[in-house]
């Protein structure tokens, strides 16, 4: 196997998680809608913050990788849900698909051989499509963890 495709290997799977790293759809499997927006005693964010965070950087470092046109949120307000609660039913869904389906894009753009993972980002200052991968794992590990330790507050984690 060469050095590049066994790189993109442990990226993609660096990204999917398992391993050292829960998966995603572990995270959010199962827990019940009376407690998407609830903040727990001691917990700066609910799970809906949480998850809408998680959807919300990951889809603005995936576009940021791969179209020079696209315009980042405002930061900090940008990337955070206006309320604790989902605005309605299906926004909880809604948001897990959006994550996944930006998860496997990211993951296709680190398995593409076409795609030089050590170029610059043209509209980066110096980024690379290396650095904006490892990121998104980094990041998503980071925020799952979170969702976690809510879920331990809310008495909602096995």
């Amino acid at each position: 196997m060469s050095s590049d495709k066994s790189l993109r290997d442990h990226l993609v799977a660096l990204l999917r998680g398992g391993s050292a790293h829960l998966k995603f759809e572990d995270a959010v499997k199962g827990l019940p809608v009376a407690l998407r927006g609830k903040r727990p005693k001691g917990a700066g964010h609910s799970p809906w913050e949480i998850l809408e965070h998680l959807r919300i950087a990951q889809s603005d470092i995936l576009e940021f990788s791969r179209d020079a046109k696209h315009v980042s949120p405002a930061w900090p307000a940008g990337y955070w849900p206006a309320s604790p609660a989902p605005p309605n039913a299906g926004a909880w869904a809604k948001s897990v698909r959006a994550f996944s389906a930006d998860l496997e894009a990211m993951c296709e753009l680190a398995a593409n051989p076409a795609i030089d993972l050590y170029a610059r980002i043209p509209q980066g200052d110096g980024q690379t499509v290396l650095r904006e991968i490892l990121l998104v794992a980094d990041h998503n590990a980071y925020h799952i963890g979170a969702l976690v330790q809510i879920r331990r507050l809310l008495g909602a984690w096995a």
